[in-house]
């Protein structure tokens, strides 16, 4: 298969009918993969990896905390990327997409901040300050919380793709600020321990760790938002013909089962 014929059947599944099957055959896989790799992750962080010099048993919240705030920037990220294809191109599968990564981003934002509270309190003395990165990071929850309201307020849904393609679009501006945030002003909150640019400031263990936490929390997203876009397809694509020879299928299987 030659290069024009690749982009043609890799671009075929951006119409709801073919995205919809295989979304269903790869979410089953990828929740098996986020559920080796977490357990893998966690038996690293909590029983190889050894205990900091300088904050003892309570750095281990980084195994969760890190991965957690990674995958909040990430997503909403990818949420805007979603958003300026829907918009330039026109495609509703864009914007389906959009929306169901949202609340796994919300939730991820919400854990970075709770672990990052109990990293917090021992560290500093404090659950929380008005850190720029803590400020920021606080705001991306309220970004993804605004997301999620106005495109589930808005009955119309291609008003509300678009309405919720400007907050993504907008909001992304956001995610540098957290990610720079300790470099430009003057945080509590500690620099990167990994970067793309300097060799990793912690143990080897402790490194594979939080990389091994880290694609638990990609294999999760994937699996979560590959099951939650399916019922979302379905609504949407409910006039279509397509849909009924689906329902009608499923509801097959399921009287097969029983």
């Amino acid at each position: 298969m030659n290069s024009p014929e690749r982009s043609r059947s890799f671009f075929r599944f951006a119409a709801p009918h073919n995205f919809y099957p295989l979304a269903g055959r790869l979410a089953p896989w990828f929740g098996a993969a986020a559920v080796v790799l977490t357990l893998v992750g966690l038996w690293l962080a909590f029983f190889v990896a050894p205990t900091d010099a300088t904050q003892g048993q309570v750095y281990r919240v980084i195994f969760i905390h890190v991965p957690a705030a990674w995958m909040s920037m990430f997503i909403y990220l990818v949420m805007a990327l979603w958003s300026a294809v829907g918009l330039v191109m026109n495609t509703r599968l864009s914007f389906v997409v959009s929306q169901a990564l949202a609340p796994t981003g919300a939730m991820f934002c919400f854990v970075a901040l709770w672990t990052g509270a109990l990293w917090g309190k021992p560290t500093w003395g404090a659950y929380w300050v008005w850190d720029a990165r803590l400020t920021s990071q606080l705001l991306l929850l309220f970004l993804y919380f605004g997301f999620i309201a106005l495109t589930r307020a808005i009955e119309d849904p291609r008003r509300a793709d678009r309405a919720g393609a400007i907050i993504a679009l907008v909001g992304a501006v956001n995610v540098p600020i957290i990610y720079f945030s300790v470099k430009w002003w003057n945080t509590l909150h500690q620099g990167a321990s990994v970067s793309l640019t300097k060799a990793p400031s912690m143990a080897a263990t402790m490194l594979a760790g939080m990389l091994v936490m880290a694609f638990a929390a990609w294999a999760y997203t994937l699996a979560v938002v590959l099951w939650r876009v399916r019922p979302m397809i379905l609504e949407r694509e409910r006039h279509a013909e397509w849909v009924g020879g689906v329902l009608e299928r499923e509801a097959q299987i399921k009287g097969g089962r029983a």
